[in-house]
């Protein structure tokens, strides 16, 4: 194996993995920077929980390589286990336990564990230092999960669908949660199902379907690779809702009503298009003009379904 890069957290390179005669994950590869938020996205049975747990020291691997924090998990090093943190998607603590207590008991297992009362301020927990597990609401159990995996001050973070069932307060103050992680240099691995949430907290994702990395950027760059064509819309002038103007010909323009819509590939030439247009024809100004650059939502479904919503 060859030597650890120093500003990549997490190296993978030809992961493989099989069960029996099932091959999971067929070949892997990807690179997680040190201080990003990266995420892992696919559809059920993509191989993402495989991957997350193999990376974690929990699974061992069919073949491929690789590195977390400079050394393989495989080997279940110590100084790798007090390095990581791991949010699961299910927990289960003592309901008579008070959060205080618990959140200290976590912090006992760790070399140099995070101040008690930083972590409480970090995941919102402050409040509810008392309060007994029993007494805590699905969000303020779902935080203290973020209190328990950072107990030990890590490296790197894995979060497993950390918002599952949440109501939007929940969802976003997980969100703070995540985005505190980040202002302090903490890198974090994250599988949701949310694309939204991908969207929002991820530097990165890498798009897993049948146990291959099919693409792998940031946003815009997914959109691009996915062909996600940008969308201008604007107020249809009369003269082109009632047919005496054409649209301009280089450009696929629909009209619905009052609404234009238009797809194109360059926004930045067509919209010189669209404005030379409507002045030849003395259109005045496009009233409500927009551009709506793709979304994370519209590349993941015209990877992984063809665009099939």
């Amino acid at each position: 194996m060859t030597e650890p890069t120093p500003d990549l957290a997490i190296e993978v390179s030809g992961l493989r993995m099989s069960y029996g005669a099932r091959q999971v994950l067929r070949g892997v590869d990807f690179e997680v920077r040190v201080g990003e938020v990266f995420c892992l996205l696919g559809p059920n049975g993509a191989g993402k929980t495989t991957t997350v747990e193999i990376l974690e020291g929990f699974r061992q691997r069919t073949g491929g390589s690789v590195r977390v924090l400079g050394m393989d998990p495989a080997d279940q090093q110590a100084s790798l286990r007090a390095r990581i943190g791991i949010v699961l998607q299910e927990c289960g603590f003592p309901r008579q336990a008070r959060v205080g207590e618990l959140v200290d008991i976590w912090r006992a297992y760790y070399p140099n564990p995070r101040p008690l009362d930083e972590l409480l301020a970090l995941v919102e927990l402050t409040a509810d230092k008392n309060s007994q597990v029993r007494r805590l609401s699905g969000g303020q159990r779902r935080r203290l999960d973020f209190a328990l995996a950072l107990a030990g001050d890590p490296d790197l973070v894995f979060l497993d669908e950390p918002t599952t069932g949440f109501d939007p307060e929940s969802r976003r103050r997980c969100w703070a949660a995540i985005e505190n992680l980040r202002v302090l240099g903490k890198t974090i691995v994250l599988t949701t199902h949310y694309l939204d949430e991908a969207e929002r907290l991820a530097d990165r994702v890498a798009i897993l379907q049948d146990g291959r990395v099919q693409t792998a950027g940031s946003v815009r760059q997914v959109a691009r690779q996915a062909c996600v064509p940008t969308t201008i819309s604007f107020t249809a002038p009369p003269a082109l809702r009632h047919g005496d103007v054409a649209p301009p010909g280089c450009l696929d323009v629909e009209v619905s009503g009052e609404l234009a819509v238009c797809k194109a590939a360059n926004a930045a030439v067509a919209l010189r298009e669209l404005l030379a247009w409507a002045a030849q024809n003395e259109l005045g100004d496009l009233d409500d003009l927009a551009v709506a650059t793709p979304t994370l939502e519209d590349a993941y479904l015209r990877l992984v379904t063809g665009g099939t919503r």
